[in-house]
């Protein structure tokens, strides 16, 4: 592994298309020919991004690393990297790790101290993000809502809060019933939803949840998609609401405690919420 063509030893973690196969970068190209393994969570799709850019796999295998690969394959793959080989990883489409099973390949090369490197490209969040025409100085990516209704109504409350823009991997057969509970769990908030980005049907439908819900109620929808959701609507809150607040946080809490959590669970200025504690108190 000392000739001018091989890589230095490590873990390279490889971005691929998510749907146009031109969107690869040159360095990621450089790696997957370069490299001494490779990793796939898919190796058919692997195998034709390397046909489709005139690749040659040299001998090499592709391992599979996806889901349901356990420690055996994932010590196997780090003791290869140990003995100073250079592996490379890709995952479906896109970045590594994200929504992924390459997180947990990650993490036992970063514990059994190999070096890992980011080949960065191609990535559906910041796709959705891109086109969805919602703020993204800050957001929130959340991953795919669980399957089932309680649990996805759980989580939904969970991040209801979170002033920032929320990004949902969502499966095409879910999402309508996915919409519904984000309507009623996020309210009136503007929201995308992003499908088959990149590729030739991309569609982007932008609107409040209540109408994207009408829209995909009994819609057949097919394809990858990305559901993008607004941060909180700032509402306009009366004297009353506040004090009613305060009353309940101020039982067991200092003042100040008092006045932050106020404050960031009715998106309530600071000032406002403590000037309504001082009256409250006599202070």
């Amino acid at each position: 592994m000392s000739d001018e063509t091989s890589l230095p030893s490590g873990l390279y973690l490889v971005s691929t298309p998510i749907g146009n196969a031109r969107d690869i970068t040159l360095r990621a190209l450089d790696i997957l020919a370069r490299a001494d393994i490779l990793a796939a969570e898919d190796t058919r799709r692997t195998r034709t991004l390397f046909e489709i850019h005139g690749l040659s796999l040299r001998g090499r295998r592709i391992a599979a690393y996806h889901d349901h690969s356990g420690p055996e394959t994932r010590n196997s793959l780090i003791s290869a990297v140990r003995d100073g080989a250079a592996l490379a990883y890709v995952s479906d489409a896109g970045t590594p790790l994200l929504a992924d099973p390459g997180f947990r390949l990650a993490a036992a090369a970063v514990e059994a101290d190999v070096p890992v490197f980011s080949a960065p490209g191609a990535s559906a969040l910041l796709a959705a993000l891109a086109v969805a025409g919602l703020p993204t100085d800050r957001f929130l990516f959340a991953g795919f809502p669980p399957s089932k209704a309680g649990a996805r109504a759980q989580a939904f409350d969970a991040v209801g809060g979170v002033d920032a823009t929320l990004v949902f991997y969502e499966s095409p057969r879910r999402l309508p019933e996915s919409l519904a509970s984000m309507a009623v769990a996020f309210g009136p908030r503007r929201a995308a939803v992003c499908r088959e980005l990149t590729k030739r049907f991309e569609e982007v439908v932008r609107g409040t949840l209540v109408e994207l819900a009408e829209r995909y109620r009994d819609a057949a929808v097919k394809g990858e998609v990305v559901v993008v959701i607004g941060p909180p609507v700032p509402q306009e809150r009366t004297d009353a609401e506040i004090d009613h607040a305060l009353a309940d946080a101020l039982n067991g809490h200092s003042l100040k405690d008092a006045v932050a959590a106020v404050a960031a669970s009715l998106h309530v200025p600071r000032k406002r919420v403590y000037a309504r504690a001082l009256a409250m108190t006599g202070q």
